[in-house]
């Protein structure tokens, strides 16, 4: 499918029906840190940075986990425009200076998670609570392969009792190859094969698995989106932002070494990154309002008509509902 022309220059064209989840929400936000210690019985495992409103309500909670050696404030702009629609987003710092092994990141994503049911509230500004009832999962790259994991039930450390309601996975990468995955090996390269019971995004980049001069891919074939959505069961949604690549959806201007890497590393797109946040919050909060509010319009509209997303959608964008309805 073809969108509104997009040319090399800086101009850009939507349809005047574009959905409100791709513009910031109505709601002011705030952003709390907290990290461990041991003098404290509320602080978290891990150092977490909680964006939410600050209009007094109950608002569902947003895991967010973030790609290979990449920091939680990375995202502030996508997490920003999330949390302004109506949602507490707690983004756990899972590394310090190095990346822990696969299983590790797993399971500490999992203490988090247990920390954020039991007491998440503590740290929330008096007029704002967390809605118990819906717990949501996203993550980049490494990340977006963490949230599936524990979805999938590998988190050793996780109480049981939890459960989730959405699940979305931008760019998740399994590993460098097929034959070089991190633990846990989650994929099986069997269609549908997930065993989840809740409704699953999967995000691609369509730069994602090309080098970068002398650097090897950073969301190669065979370990990258379009496997993960292979594997998922209905309901299911896929999109792909065609010009744009792995890293596009961080901030302008990261700091430090690590910032400057995870400009560098990845075949980056030549469009503005603004519009690839634009893209992914779109995404994630429109997807959120199908899975937990049943509200189908935007994200249908999204997929029957690709021209209306900031970012060109190639391959066509897909849903497929567990009812065995294909948008």
């Amino acid at each position: 499918m073809q969108m509104a022309t997009m040319e090399d220059s800086e101009t850009t064209f939507y349809s005047a029906a574009t959905p409100l989840a791709f513009e910031n929400g109505s709601l002011p936000t705030t952003v709390i840190t907290a990290d461990p210690s041991a003098a404290d019985s509320t602080a978290p495992p891990k150092p977490v940075r909680i964006t939410c409103p600050t209009v007094a309500g109950t608002y569902p909670v947003v895991l967010f986990f973030h790609g290979f050696y990449l920091r939680n404030y990375f995202y502030s702009d996508v997490i920003n425009h999330v949390a302004s629609h109506g949602y507490i987003v707690v983004a756990p710092q899972l590394c310090k200076i190095l990346p822990p092994g696969g299983q590790v990141e797993v399971d500490d994503a999992g203490k988090v998670i247990n920390w954020t049911s039991k007491n998440l509230k503590s740290h929330l500004p008096n007029s704002i609570n967390a809605n118990d009832k819906y717990t949501a999962l996203v993550g980049h790259s490494r990340g977006g392969k963490t949230a599936f994991a524990v979805a999938l039930g590998h988190a050793t450390t996780l109480d049981p009792s939890i459960k989730f309601s959405a699940l979305v996975g931008i760019d998740p990468v399994a590993g460098i190859s097929k034959s070089i995955r991190t633990d846990p090996e989650i994929l099986t390269y069997k269609p549908e094969s997930f065993d989840l019971d809740i409704p699953v995004a999967v995000i691609g980049t369509g730069l994602g698995p090309k080098s970068n001069m002398l650097m090897p891919p950073c969301a190669p074939a065979e370990v990258n989106h379009e496997e993960f959505y292979n594997e998922c069961k209905p309901t299911k949604g896929h999109f792909v932002a065609a010009d744009y690549g792995h890293m596009d959806m961080l901030d302008d201007d990261l700091p430090g070494f690590v910032g400057f890497m995870a400009g560098c590393m990845c075949k980056n797109g030549k469009r503005k990154k603004s519009e690839m946040r634009r893209f992914v919050g779109g995404i994630v909060v429109a997807f959120l309002k199908y899975s937990l509010w049943g509200e189908k319009s935007e994200i249908r509209q999204i997929v029957k008509d690709p021209s209306v997303s900031p970012a060109r959608l190639d391959p066509s964008p897909e849903l497929e509902e567990a009812s065995g309805y294909l948008v």
